[in-house]
């Protein structure tokens, strides 16, 4: 029997058809979203976006599920009855509002040119004043349940952005009968049935020991968010690898496949791939490289660490803790400097010696020694996820010269990367959680082998590989042969479907020598930036806010 995950990204989704048996993977298929990421004006209108807003279109992801699994049924030469089960993960937190039969508030004509209508990406970092407002109201109330998420909630997670909603766009508030993850709502439109799933729930939703903060906690926010819960939410959440229902016959006529087949709760990118990474114990950090990084971990005692995301019991594998970390911007604060700063001469370069533009400069930049190109520099050009919390922080660079050229700040950045990695690292093994070694998924770390030795050097630990190029998508299929029931839970799907490359990658032991003095350095800088002793990187920002008119 087959299973298929679907993996929704943040610039598309990407389906995966899988051998339950074995693990195989049989075919894949992507669909880029036509809409890609909003963040500059609304479909249709020229009108801008303020800062720090990230949106997406709801019906791409329906295109999706239209487009990749028909796709790879077609490619494989599989047959609908064969396939025992499907499942999805998501970036998350990625929410928007519908009304009570599920319909997307930016669909209808009456709100799709109000863009609190519309789905709010994972990286929307526009709610961080209500993010402020969260925090200092659980810190003043004493809210025990604050302390769970490393003591910050993030502008990225459900109840900031609900918040921005209410405060800036009270009427589309009001319209939303059901504010839900697009994750949830994926699943919703598959089934016909809404589920909440429990990861999102506990890691993006403020949901600990089986519940949300309390009425009065919403109500001291703002008067209007006391019910929130009570009418735009659910109580009931669905475990992980859990059946959230049966394809109907809509969502079986878009993917080609039998109405009936088992649908698998809903799951995030990140946590669904660490059992797809052979991680189901603890000691072991998955990392999912791309776009952004988490840092997932499993404990069996409850701790509270710095700045973490979040911990969740049962939340990635059940019968652990799972925590959460993670950096706002890894892959993209690359791609933003292959896109806007690398000069003309490097783009012939690549194309003369036959390589893309990363590939050439990863290649300059693995000539160097550590240290050689005297450059330093903070990862975070989209904010600071972990340990800091802080999305209105912003990137640096120092020790730059006339000298300095395109792959030394190229290696920089990776460096930089691999500096906040290891200070999420420390703040865990501080509270007694040990990470003995990484293992790392996602497309970013298949395509850098430069990146996969910095970091093994920069945190001293050795560096292993999952074998599938899709972690996500694969979790997916493992979560789906679960609720199928091939398999009676994801620690067994595990053992047969997940595998890890056999290469390791080895620190060198002088190149680390070199990092720790770099490291030094860097979290100087971490503090002296991160931690209010110089608020620079805030004043520019409200400045161009204010030159924005925003």
């Amino acid at each position: 029997m087959y299973t298929i995950g679907v993996d929704f990204g943040t610039e598309s989704g990407r389906a995966l058809l899988v051998d339950a048996d074995n693990g195989r993977e049989v075919a894949t298929a992507v669909y880029p979203y036509p809409h890609g990421v909003i963040d500059q004006h609304l479909p249709g209108s020229d009108r801008p976006l303020p800062p720090d807003w990230a949106l997406q279109h709801p019906l791409d992801y329906i295109e999706v599920l239209k487009t990749t699994i028909p796709a790879v049924l077609k490619a494989a030469n599989v047959r609908p009855e064969e396939v025992a089960g499907i499942g999805i993960d998501f970036t998350a937190c990625t929410m928007l509002p519908v009304t009570r039969d599920g319909t997307p508030l930016c669909t209808l004509d009456s709100w799709r040119n109000n863009p609190h209508a519309w789905v709010k990406l994972w990286k929307h970092h526009a709610a961080q004043p209500q993010a402020d407002l969260i925090n200092e109201t659980a810190r003043q109330r004493g809210e025990n349940w604050l302390q769970r998420y490393g003591g910050k909630i993030s502008s990225e997670w459900f109840f900031s952005k609900a918040l921005q909603i209410l405060q800036e766009a009270p009427e589309v508030y009001a319209a939303a009968d059901r504010l839900i993850e697009a994750a949830d709502w994926v699943i919703w439109q598959l089934t016909g049935v809404e589920t909440r799933n429990a990861c999102t729930a506990g890691y993006k939703a403020m949901v600990q020991d089986g519940d949300y903060p309390s009425r009065d906690y919403f109500a001291a926010l703002d008067p209007r968010f006391a019910d929130v819960v009570d009418t735009k939410m659910s109580r009931q959440f669905a475990p992980l690898g859990g059946c959230a229902g049966r394809l109907t016959e809509q969502a079986a006529a878009w993917t080609g496949l039998r109405p009936g087949t088992a649908v698998a709760v809903a799951n995030v990118d990140a946590h669904v791939s660490v059992p797809a990474a052979t991680v189901t114990e603890p000691g072991r950090m998955v990392m999912i490289m791309g776009t952004s990084t988490c840092h997932l971990m499993l404990g069996e005692q409850l701790q509270q660490v710095e700045g973490m995301c979040g911990v969740v019991r049962d939340g990635i594998i059940p019968g652990y803790y799972g925590y959460e970390a993670g950096q706002s911007g890894v892959g993209d604060i690359f791609a933003w400097f292959v896109n806007n700063a690398v000069p003309p001469e490097y783009h012939e370069a690549a194309k003369a010696a036959g390589l893309d533009l990363h590939s050439y400069l990863e290649r300059e930049a693995a000539r160097q020694e550590p240290g050689e190109s005297g450059l330093l520099a903070l990862d975070w050009w989209n904010g600071n996820r972990s340990i800091l919390v802080d999305a209105d922080l912003t990137g640096l660079l120092i020790g730059a010269t006339l000298a300095t050229r395109a792959p030394d700040i190229y290696r920089a950045l990776i460096e930089a990367t691999a500096f906040g990695t290891r200070i999420i690292i420390e703040s865990f093994v501080e509270r007694g959680i040990a990470v003995n070694e990484l293992v790392a998924a996602g497309g970013l770390p298949e395509k850098n082998k430069l990146l996969m030795q910095i970091y093994a050097d920069v945190t001293g630990r050795p560096m292993k590989l999952a074998a599938s190029a899709l972690a996500g998508a694969l979790g997916s299929a493992m979560h789906a042969a679960v609720a199928a029931g091939i398999y009676p839970d994801i620690k067994a799907a595990a053992v047969k479907m997940a595998r890890l490359k056999d290469e390791v990658v080895q620190p060198i032991a002088s190149h680390t020598a070199v990092y720790d003095r770099l490291y030094a350095d860097y979290k100087t800088l971490y503090d002296y930036f991160g931690r209010g002793t110089n608020d620079v990187m805030k004043r520019l920002k409200q400045i161009k806010r204010e030159a924005r008119g925003a």
